[in-house]
């Protein structure tokens, strides 16, 4: 491992490791502080800064931040490394490579084809040397589609996940979210239930629930039920109807597997979905959310910032072409990110990250009722990722979850986002909308309450 020093006013910094020198140069968070990793004062945070704008970026090639002989995220990542793609940026340094993504040479051609040639931790680096501006900028610049049954990341759109939880997976409860969030224009990404309870019978219920409305109703869209990936490798091989195979991942081996997971089995879940062939217009098949803090909270983020490890998860994710990658920004808790200020940095680092990397990076825009933050930081985390271009944002009834007892975006907060942006719904789901009514003469969302229409029979043939 290299030393690293900086002189700030007269006084000389010196970091044992690049691990350590990332660390250093992180913005103020919670969970850094909790692991006893962050920057002892802000001085020395920018003189990390100024040490780790010198640093090569050829140099996190030869000196991986956990070791490639005991973590095989590391070894994904080396192994997996295109040298080729990388040629264009493999002499800067990472304050050069920041100055350069700012720069008009960085188009979306340009990004694209550079992707497989970035580690996680090159885009983590670069990130800590950026404002809040500079990560949107950089992002927006970055367009990463995918399809199953609608298509999602085309320019000028935005999809939402439509979660219509319930704390009993009750289909009348369900029902009425699900109604709730289509009536609104809710739901091209996916519609997604994380379920009460991880048990075969009732994830297969909920997949079939879905299932029937999507079918009965001709929804350009796709459903997930949020279980384990082994519930759902098992439902695959039972007949199932899964469209989406879902897994929380993290950005260490130990991480990962104390979520019961390893990249063996993700890769068997991955072959099992695509051998279904369910999709229209896509073969995307996979669905990852990630969050700053797990790793942390696992103890198994191996002395690394929690935003570095989190960037690893986006390897992970990468491997396997999914056609949704979400973080939950401010899940986690207050202990990893404290307030509505550090829930907003981490969010805009994490979609420029994952962007960078060449995922289709969506966020669920949340906290949890313990954070200090409120519904106005949600609002202002909604507008600047729409901006950033993110794919896609997560949707509750009312922005609150009922079955996970936290804050999130709401049906209407999408409404706003689309109609001050200019943003339209994935094209398969709008021209849906279109064709049953629930669209103006201006593509806006129709008020159809009290109208009697078809659509409302959902609740009524669900809740029966």
């Amino acid at each position: 491992m290299s030393a690293y020093t900086s002189t700030l006013s007269g006084e000389r910094y010196r970091f044992d490791s690049l691990a350590r020198l990332l660390a250093a140069a992180s913005p103020e968070r919670s969970g850094d502080r909790l692991a006893g990793l962050a920057a002892r004062s802000a001085q020395e945070r920018v003189a990390a800064r100024w040490a780790l704008a010198e640093v090569p970026l050829a140099q996190f090639l030869a000196e991986p931040v956990i070791p490639y002989e005991t973590d095989d995220v590391t070894r994904l990542i080396m192994d997996g490394h295109d040298s080729v793609a990388f040629a264009p940026v493999a002499g800067l340094t990472v304050g050069e490579f920041r100055e350069w993504l700012l720069s008009q040479a960085a188009d979306a051609g340009t990004l694209a084809a550079l992707a497989p040639g970035l580690t996680p931790e090159m885009a983590a680096a670069v990130s800590k040397l950026m404002g809040n501006a500079d990560l949107v900028a950089v992002a927006r610049k970055v367009r990463v589609v995918t399809a199953f049954r609608s298509t999602i990341g085309l320019p000028g759109r935005l999809a939402t996940r439509l979660q219509p939880n319930h704390p009993t997976d009750d289909p009348a409860g369900v029902a009425a979210a699900l109604l709730d969030g289509l009536l609104l224009g809710s739901g091209d990404a996916v519609i997604g239930i994380n379920p009460a309870t991880d048990s075969l019978k009732a994830v297969r219920d909920l997949l079939e629930l879905l299932d029937g409305v999507i079918g009965r109703y001709s929804i350009p869209t796709q459903s997930c039920v949020l279980c384990h990936v082994t519930t759902s490798v098992d439902l695959m091989e039972r007949g199932a109807p899964v469209d989406l195979v879902f897994q929380s991942i993290a950005g260490t081996q130990a991480a990962n597997a104390s979520f019961g997971v390893t990249l063996g089995l993700l890769d068997e879940a991955h072959e099992a979905a695509r051998a279904l062939d369910r999709g229209t217009v896509g073969r995307n098949v996979m669905y990852f959310e990630t969050g700053q803090g797990s790793a942390l909270s696992a103890d198994a983020h191996h002395g690394v910032d929690q935003q570095t490890v989190e960037a690893r998860a986006y390897a992970v994710a990468r491997r396997y072409d999914p056609l949704l990658v979400n973080t939950v920004v401010g899940f986690i808790g207050p202990e990893y990110l404290y307030d509505g200020r550090q829930i907003l940095r981490a969010a805009l680092e994490d979609h420029f990250c994952g962007k960078l990397l060449g995922l289709p990076m969506g966020l669920d825009i949340c906290y949890t009722n313990h954070a200090d933050a409120d519904d106005d930081d949600v609002a202002t985390m909604l507008t600047m990722l729409g901006v950033a271009g993110a794919s896609f944002v997560i949707c509750t009834p009312g922005g609150d979850d009922i079955m996970l007892n936290y804050q999130s975006a709401s049906y209407h907060d999408a409404l706003y986002l689309r109609e001050v942006l200019g943003l339209r719904p994935a094209p398969e789901f709008e021209a849906w909308l279109g064709s049953i009514g629930l669209l103006d003469e201006r593509g806006a969302i129709r008020d159809v309450s009290g109208t009697g229409h078809p659509l409302t029979a959902i609740g009524r043939e669900l809740a029966a």
